[in-house]
């Protein structure tokens, strides 16, 4: 699949989370480009008449939000209710996701999981057999390593995420670092986030375990849908 093929199966998988949307639902407007697909095709829902509010998990979803036309709100506002949530992943298998490729993961987890319906797109080259991607992890900053040395000692290589246009790290939307940790394929999701998130000073890990409702996965026909 090259790149002009892959895009047009990120924009078919998140025509198609969108379209599941009921009016009058509060919405979670997952972070990156896949979920961006889904934002935008709920904004010309928007002005097709389609009443929804959108929860953004990050500066960037809120962006795309407002070019979208999608009005906003706040867990805060809808009292912690959100109908339904749409959000990429960085990898998934057998319905576990790796995410925070966007460093945005701590957010979109809060929204993802307070979500009755938590609905995953992605295009085929996400998917595996078993998941393998370095699972990021933020941590506050006095934190960085202590926590570093705790991974290792779980097996993992953690690696501080570094900025690409400013020098010195990642600095997420909650003032944290986040460290990309290396563990190979990961035999045990639900032990190894257990692991990680009883490490004093991190914020939030990257590991979505047992929490999918539904996972759009376009392809270069059309879309699957996967219900684990």
């Amino acid at each position: 699949m090259d790149e002009s093929e892959r895009e047009a199966a990120k924009r078919r998988a998140g025509e198609s989370a969108a379209a599941t949307v009921a009016d009058g639902s509060a919405v979670g407007l997952g972070s990156g480009s896949t979920a961006a697909h889904a934002v935008r095709a709920l904004g010309r829902e928007v002005d097709d008449g389609l009443d929804v509010e959108g929860v953004p998990t990050s500066f960037q979803a809120r962006e795309v939000a407002i070019e979208a036309g999608v009005p906003l709100t706040t867990l805060d506002e809808t009292g912690g209710r959100v109908d339904v949530a749409i959000d990429g992943a960085d990898q998934f298998a057998d319905g576990d996701l790796v995410k925070g490729g966007g460093g945005a993961h701590a957010r979109e987890k809060v929204v993802d999981t307070a979500a009755d319906r938590f609905v995953v797109v992605a295009d085929p080259t996400k998917e595996a057999d078993a998941l393998a991607h370095p699972v990021p992890v933020e941590v506050l900053p006095d934190a960085r390593t202590t926590v570093a040395r705790a991974v290792t000692e779980l097996g993992g290589d953690p690696q501080l995420r570094r900025a690409d246009h400013k020098s010195g790290p990642v600095v997420t939307d909650n003032g944290s670092l986040v460290l990309d940790c290396a563990f190979g394929p990961v035999a045990d999701p639900t032990g190894l986030a257990a692991d990680l998130a009883g490490l004093a000073g991190v914020v939030e890990h990257g590991l979505f375990v047992g929490v999918a409702d539904a996972i759009h996965v376009g392809t270069e026909n059309g879309v699957t849908v996967v219900e684990p």
